[in-house]
């Protein structure tokens, strides 16, 4: 069996099966989020619960969904931060050798000059607010982290578009159970350009590549912050 746009391919026959029907052949071709989208959102899945089985496919399949370098570079990147660094290293070394085997020169990609994004002074005003009150005699340093290098540097390299940045960044914590963190960041998302029809499609896409449990945990969540931004 040749591979799908699904998934690598599997030899057990019934799971071919499935990635053959379900997902190469519905999933990965419903209208309502688009291929682009939906390597992103399974990108952001394999990178960070480290599905390195995964790795190669799904970088070479976003790239062939339109995903440019400098994006999945600046993904990766992004979920060294909200994944943990070991599953983006490991990421690192299969990026590197997909970008190599299609001629894509690695010292292109962003590094450190960039002109970051321009800062919303009030929104970070309220977060960095937010934490440090409830936060700051439990771990300065984690609050000195969250606005030096997450908020006021990470989330402001313009290689991602902030509206992909928050859809990497609800993928994985949907796919790593961070139920608590999905209400901030699904907000940040749709002020960022996500719809609502968009994030409850990722949610699809996530049942698969994330396990159905994760995603019926969030189900509940997603309901709350749509009916809020719906009054």
């Amino acid at each position: 069996m040749e591979n799908t746009t699904a998934t690598t391919a599997p030899t057990l026959p019934a799971l071919a099966m499935y990635s053959e029907n379900t997902l190469a052949k519905n999933l990965w071709t419903r209208s309502e989020l688009s291929p682009r989208d939906r390597s992103i959102v399974t990108l952001a899945v394999v990178v960070s619960r480290h599905h390195g089985a995964e790795h190669a496919h799904q970088i070479s399949l976003a790239l062939d969904n339109g995903v440019k370098p400098a994006e999945i570079a600046e993904i990766i990147t992004h979920l060294a931060f909200y994944s943990g660094w070991g599953n983006a290293t490991a990421a690192d070394l299969a990026a590197e050798q997909v970008f190599r085997q299609r001629g894509i020169d690695i010292s292109s990609l962003p590094g450190r000059d960039i002109t970051p994004l321009p800062l919303n002074q009030q929104a970070e005003d309220q977060r960095a607010q937010h934490v440090s009150s409830n936060f700051a005699a439990v771990s300065p340093g984690v609050v000195q982290f969250t606005t030096d290098a997450v908020f006021n540097d990470l989330w402001l390299r313009p290689d991602l578009a902030p509206r992909d940045r928050s859809l990497v960044t609800v993928s994985a914590l949907v796919a790593n159970g961070q139920v608590a963190q999905i209400t901030f960041h699904l907000n940040k998302a749709m002020d960022n350009g996500l719809t609502q029809s968009q994030a409850g499609e990722a949610l699809t896409q996530l049942a698969f590549y994330a396990g159905w449990p994760n995603v019926f945990s969030v189900l509940p969540v997603f309901k709350q912050v749509f009916e809020s931004r719906n009054v």
